[in-house]
């Protein structure tokens, strides 16, 4: 089976070579390696060219800026792989990870989607590593909420079967682009794994949208979450965690823009949760979301005024 690994390039010169030396060693024997110059203004549009005149196993793609998802859609146009993969240009893998992914799948070919361990904001002063337990799942929410995919919804630490891609992209203009195509993804997928093998490190990105969200980002996160929220027979604790998740981000949704909350009404049980968020519950028992909101903006702001 051959896989397709696509990474949008942009303002990368200082950390490509890196990022491109960590796939080409990867040990996977069928591979191409899809290099989007996505108008980057440095070094870079030479630096892919270079690339691809090195190794047979590389292409590149030269387009005017569209930003992430334009990027990574130029890559799924071309990709010819059973199965593809991202890798941002910021980033990179340890060794031999997709040479040991690849051979899960040959061994579970029916197998349409498959996570695998990351090292999130690598280097920082927060890193911590995202590990899972070999599962699978055949229910999409049932993967949604076992595993908590909600807080792990990124692009790239996935292989994906390339047919998954056959009517999705990913949203052009969009912030939080990788919250809103997963769902979709996962959705389509009648068999979803995760593994305890292989490595990609993922690093902070201070100039982020997760980091700079504003008021109508925030919103389109809220709604990306919302398709994913409605509750599940024997998964009622999971459910309500991820309320209570997505009620943070309502709450932040208010504060900055003050539009009415969105975020559909629910009773939590308080025994599914410990400490602060069990303050949380009763107080969203007591009041309800849009009282919750009001108090939570009113409080922030009495903070900061001292």
């Amino acid at each position: 089976m051959k896989l397709s690994v696509i990474i949008p390039v942009y303002r990368a010169d200082a950390t490509l070579k890196r990022c491109v030396e960590s796939v080409l060693s990867q040990g996977c024997e069928s591979m191409e390696v899809i290099l989007v110059d996505d108008g980057s203004p440095d070094d870079c549009p030479r630096q892919c060219d270079d690339w691809a005149q090195r190794d047979a196993r590389i292409r590149t793609i030269h387009k005017a800026n569209g930003g992430l998802s334009d990027a990574r859609n130029a890559g799924l146009e071309i990709a010819t792989g059973d199965y593809l993969t991202f890798v941002d240009a910021d980033d990179y893998l340890a060794p031999n990870t997709y040479q040991q992914l690849m051979k899960q799948l040959c061994e579970s070919p029916e197998t349409d989607l498959l996570e695998y361990p990351a090292y999130i904001r690598y280097g920082a002063s927060d890193q911590h590593r995202l590990t899972f337990r070999r599962q699978t799942f055949s229910d999409a929410t049932k993967y949604w909420y076992a595993t908590q995919a909600y807080e792990h919804c990124y692009a790239c630490n996935k292989l994906y079967r390339a047919s998954l891609f056959d009517d999705i992209r990913f949203p052009v203009g969009r912030v939080f682009e990788d919250t809103f195509t997963l769902p979709q993804l996962i959705k389509k997928a009648r068999r979803i794994s995760t593994t305890n093998t292989g490595l990609y490190y993922y690093l902070p990105n201070p100039k982020g949208i997760t980091m700079n969200a504003d008021g109508k980002a925030l919103q389109m996160l809220l709604q990306s979450h919302l398709e994913m929220l409605h509750p599940v027979a024997g998964q009622e604790a999971a459910f309500e965690r991820y309320y209570l998740r997505v009620m943070n981000i309502q709450m932040d949704v208010y504060e900055q823009t003050g539009d009415r909350p969105i975020l559909p009404p629910h009773t939590l049980n308080p025994q599914h949760f410990k400490g602060i968020e069990k303050l949380k519950v009763f107080a969203l028992n007591l009041l309800g979301i849009n009282k919750i909101c009001k108090l939570n903006k009113i409080i922030h702001i009495l903070w900061r005024s001292h």
